[in-house]
């Protein structure tokens, strides 16, 4: 797929990966609707894109953590641009720890993580079946390959993100649907400088960074433009990710040995 012409609406755009997908797709000559709960953070991105190439981008204000917020997101899309050509469900949060984690934290965690996902993917895939063709991308995490230490909520609703995203492919890839999957490490984001509990953060951003490289949004972004172009499913930013799977699948029982070592020096962090 070549971005050019294209109509691409990113959720979670007004800062870090989302920021940097909505500028490089635009570099691309995409038409862009930088969507976020930051609707003023939003209208920032899109007002330096249009001032770039006028009449190409907008900003819509939009929690996407309930199904009529994502409605609500594709028809203002659609009114501007048309119809959706690349829908990248970026937005996501952090936050939570354990089993003791409140309920309405839970909820929240699946809401964003992982409902955004599935409600959007609701109300497109439809028509671009009907089309023949549509991209649905997703933001998950090296965590949804594997597993996030301190935080069960960010855990868990990063696998399942990668899960619906393998059966968005599975299920409609034969149908001209074309499905990616991003799935970095320790990127230079809010998320990742963390707010909240100082403790877990600071323990989060150990492990990321005792993993790999902390890399900026737009080397991101400029992956995924690759990946979109190639029309493969993981976009992997960080390439050890795909070794620590592999050893992953090949051992289990190591792998989580292995882990609880991690976990036990992130402690003295």
């Amino acid at each position: 797929m070549e971005l050019s012409g294209k109509h691409v609406v990113i959720t979670g755009a007004a800062s870090g990966i989302g920021a940097g997908l909505a500028a490089r797709f635009h570099a691309e000559g995409a038409t862009v609707v930088a969507a976020d709960r930051d609707g003023d953070g939003a209208a920032q991105v899109a007002a330096g894109l249009e001032q770039a190439r006028p009449g190409s981008a907008i900003a819509v204000t939009a929690d996407i953590g309930s199904e009529a917020g994502n409605v609500a997101l594709i028809e203002a899309a659609t009114e501007q641009f048309g119809p959706i050509d690349l829908f990248f469900a970026n937005a996501g949060i952090g936050g939570g720890t354990s089993l003791d984690t409140p309920e309405a934290d839970w909820q929240r965690a699946y809401d964003v993580n992982i409902n955004a996902h599935r409600w959007a993917a609701k109300h497109l895939v439809p028509e671009w079946v009907a089309r023949g063709e549509g991209y649905f991308c997703s933001t998950a995490s090296a965590a949804g390959l594997l597993s996030q230490i301190g935080s069960a909520p960010y855990t868990i609703t990063k696998h399942a993100a990668v899960a619906f995203a393998e059966w968005l492919s599975i299920t409609y890839g034969d149908q001209g649907i074309r499905v990616s999957c991003l799935c970095p490490q320790g990127v230079n984001t809010n998320m990742l400088k963390g707010t909240g509990d100082q403790s877990i953060v600071q323990m989060g951003a150990a492990v990321v960074r005792s993993a790999g490289k902390v890399l900026e949004p737009s080397d991101v972004a400029d992956l995924a433009v690759e990946v979109i172009r190639n029309e493969t499913f993981l976009i992997l930013p960080h390439p050890e990710v795909l070794t620590y799977l592999q050893r992953k699948t090949g051992d289990v029982d190591r792998w989580l040995a292995g882990m609880r070592k991690l976990q036990a020096r992130m402690t003295d962090f």
